[in-house]
């Protein structure tokens, strides 16, 4: 009789960190397309917003909710951070998902020995 209960705890358990790990990998798949399209040679915050953002419509409908995408374009770098919710399986649970994706801008650089 008591077994039953905590058995079914552990499986919700296990499907909620199941769930929780499957949102992690999509923010970090659309962070790190959002910093694809920022860090182009003429990228801005705004396409990267939008690249992370239709990545998301396509693949967080379920497991990620309350999504929050941050991104930023600098002279040197850009970033893309991806905040939301896991879905919640357990009652009264709610893990958060973060996401962060960093790297360089993209910029030509002449070369100095042939003059182009």
């Amino acid at each position: 009789m008591i077994a039953t209960p905590l058995l079914l705890l552990i499986l919700l358990a296990i499907v909620q960190f199941a769930l929780w790990s499957h949102a992690t990998h999509i923010a970090q798949a659309a962070a790190a397309q959002g910093l694809a399209a920022a860090r182009a040679q003429n990228g801005t915050a705004a396409a990267g917003t939008a690249s992370a953002q239709q990545l998301l419509d396509q693949l967080a409908q379920g497991p990620l909710t309350g999504t929050n995408i941050a991104a930023e374009r600098g002279a040197v770098s850009a970033s893309v951070r991806i905040s939301g919710i896991a879905t919640s399986v357990v009652p009264f649970l709610s893990l958060p998902v973060r996401a962060e994706a960093v790297g360089p801008v993209e910029r030509f650089v002449p070369d100095v020995a042939t003059g182009r």
